[in-house]
């Protein structure tokens, strides 16, 4: 059976912790929230497929009049 314990429990657990472990349980804690998260350069090029025959300049110009109305 699984042990449940309060976030203040776990604090004042984690006072009893060493310097190391708590980095350890800080790094334990946040490597689920760094999942599905990118580097801006690991994005480059996404999406390019999209925009391979599409002229910059008339796309912008198509954008711009569309808000001048």
């Amino acid at each position: 059976m699984p042990v449940s314990l309060s976030v203040e429990e776990l604090v004042e657990a984690a006072k009893r912790l060493t310097p190391e472990e708590r980095k350890r349980l800080v790094r334990a804690l946040i490597k689920p929230l760094d999942e599905g998260k990118y580097e801006i350069a690991e994005l480059r090029g996404l999406g390019k497929e999209i925009w391979h025959d599409q002229d910059a300049q008339e796309y912008l110009g198509r954008e711009r009049d569309a808000w001048e109305r």
